[in-house]
């Protein structure tokens, strides 16, 4: 059997409203991913300690409050410090499409998720981003 994708969900910054990422945590554990959540107001080096701690092969970042440009940043910048370049980062959330390219062209975002995309779609992405031992 297969071992599980181990996904690190997590909330940066002030935003308070958690119900998208607590939707995208229980739809990735109801695919047969283990799901760590780290809960509301996260930093950027929180989140990185998690991912590292908990040895995951993702990071789903939940972003409502517009901070997209100054936290994915500093959490791709902190990933590359501790050599966890095979992370696999994805972001949801309140996101501009020109703010969505520039996250994923310029910073390293595998993707980038709007509010209203498919939930199959999202773990239909990670199984296929994701390399897994053979």
């Amino acid at each position: 059997m297969p071992t599980p994708i181990r996904v690190l969900v997590a909330k940066p910054g002030l935003d308070g409203h958690d119900r998208g990422a607590k939707v995208i945590a229980r739809a990735l554990r109801d695919a047969g991913m283990e799901v760590i959540y780290t809960g509301l107001r996260q930093t950027p080096e929180m989140i990185v300690n998690a991912a590292l701690q908990e040895d995951v092969q993702v990071i789903g970042l939940s972003i409502l409050s517009g901070a997209h440009n100054a936290i994915v940043p500093r959490v791709m910048e902190l990933l590359r410090q501790k050599h966890m370049n095979d992370v696999v980062v994805v972001v949801g959330g309140i996101i501009p499409d020109e703010d969505a390219e520039e996250l994923k062209k310029k910073h390293g975002v595998a993707a980038v998720y709007q509010p209203g995309a498919p939930l199959e779609a999202i773990v239909a992405f990670l199984r296929s981003s994701v390399h897994q031992p053979a």
